[in-house]
């Protein structure tokens, strides 16, 4: 029996004869489940490196999921979906320790700033007709060498860019030979960040643009309340920066929503028009176009690799992350239920249809990580983002927006090495 069959197992029980006996019995075997999680909590907590009873019991039940597959760059192209599957328990993992890892702000550091449970680390994607490459950081660099990877969006897309820095870093002893060109430190601010890897003279960078188009002061004649306007007919400042490189990776869409543009007096402008009556859906629309047209006019897609990726949905219980929304008590990824089609977000739907035609030719991949994420409950900062001196932050003031480090990103890094390698090899490179 596999941990999903436990698990639907668990949700189909009901009790069919109200007798107090077999009530007794149930809330006997109820105590002595929550008996054996706590024991395995504690020695999580105690030995991060030893085993511990849940593990065994999900790496025991694993048995069904590892049949023999082929790895993903030996099939042919649409021969394995490496976005279907399943999320495995996997002993071998994390890829990194947080505490090895300069290059991570503090508020990913879940570990370091108090969460007691390692669970989220220990979980690997595995697709359903296939088997990823192990990530090998070493191959990956060489395969860099002399080149730029740039990541472009929002602070999840950082999230993610900070991810690859500390899986490609482990393997370089001497971390000095890994620094900021400009010398900035890897703290939240709202510019760009190029760290270096000397021994490899290749650079991955981060560019912030949450709506990839312009954000910018509001027009003189604007009403009082249009404190900005996002111009949907221009790409971001930095998108010079982008268009040279040889990956790119980026994302958008957590920013497209009320709350972040008309709420706070952000309205919507094209050419020297504010479009006052514009939903936030419709400007979406009108952006990714832009990204479109800037694709085809500005990009040498014979040299430029571009990916996207898929929007990670969040996962506020009970609100949002101002009205209270929570998910610090999640600690298992939501492995009992069908997964849903990535459709059904609108933040991915309205980016995929935008770029249908450039996806449709090759010119643009996508690395549709929505719906393995949408299952993974549990791997949110929550209330460990303030540091390892502040303590958790207050319950009502969570994050089950961004992801802590190693985690999620780290699945989706292993997914974009596949698709990296598998390039490569169709072009001839390996």
């Amino acid at each position: 029996m596999t941990h999903l069959d436990f698990f639907k197992k668990f949700k189909l029980l009901k009790l069919q004869e109200p007798t107090s006996g077999l009530f007794g019995c149930f809330f006997f075997s109820l105590c002595l489940i929550c008996c054996v999680f706590l024991f395995d909590y504690r020695v999580v907590v105690r030995d991060l490196h030893g085993q511990s009873l849940l593990s065994s019991w999900f790496k025991s039940n694993d048995s069904s999921l590892e049949s023999v597959k082929l790895g993903y760059l030996e099939v042919d192209d649409g021969d394995c979906d490496i976005f279907q599957g399943n999320w495995v328990w996997d002993e071998s993992y994390p890829l990194y320790q947080s505490q090895d890892c300069v290059f991570l702000d503090e508020g990913f550091r879940c570990t370091e700033n108090g969460r007691p449970d390692v669970f989220y680390t220990k979980w690997r994607w595995q697709p359903k007709d296939c088997n990823l490459p192990r990530f090998d950081a070493k191959i990956m660099l060489e395969k860099l060498r002399d080149r730029r990877l740039v990541f472009a969006g929002d602070s999840i897309g950082r999230n993610q860019w900070e991810s690859l820095l500390c899986m490609l870093s482990s393997v370089i002893p001497n971390k000095t030979s890994i620094y900021e060109v400009n010398g900035n430190p890897i703290t939240k601010h709202s510019g760009s960040l190029i760290f270096k890897f000397r021994d490899y003279n290749c650079t991955i960078e981060y560019y912030r643009a949450p709506f990839l188009v312009l954000q910018s002061r509001a027009p003189k004649k604007a009403p009082k309340y249009v404190k900005m306007t996002l111009k949907l007919d221009q790409m971001d400042w930095s998108s010079v920066h982008w268009k040279d490189a040889d990956l790119l990776i980026f994302n958008t869409g957590h920013w497209w929503n009320y709350e972040k543009t008309i709420r706070g007096g952000c309205y919507f402008q094209e050419g020297e028009e504010i479009k006052m009556g514009m939903s936030v859906e419709h400007a979406f629309q009108r952006s990714i176009k832009t990204l479109t047209n800037w694709i085809s006019r500005e990009v040498n897609l014979s040299r430029t690799r571009l990916i996207f990726r898929g929007y990670a949905p969040v996962h506020f219980r009970g609100g949002d992350w101002k009205t209270g929304g929570s998910c610090h008590l999640e600690t298992i990824p939501d492995l009992n239920t069908l997964p849903v089609s990535s459709e059904k977000y609108i933040e991915y739907k309205t980016v995929a249809d935008g770029l249908s035609e450039h996806l449709r030719r090759g010119n643009v991949e996508l690395l549709n990580a929505t719906v393995l994420t949408s299952r993974r409950k549990d791997g949110h900062s929550s209330v460990y983002y303030l540091g390892a001196t502040a303590g958790p932050a207050p319950l009502h003031r969570q994050d089950c927006s961004h992801w802590c480090l190693p985690g999620v990103p780290d699945s989706w890094n292993e997914l974009l090495y596949a698709m990296f390698l598998k390039r490569e090899i169709s072009e001839g490179r390996i």
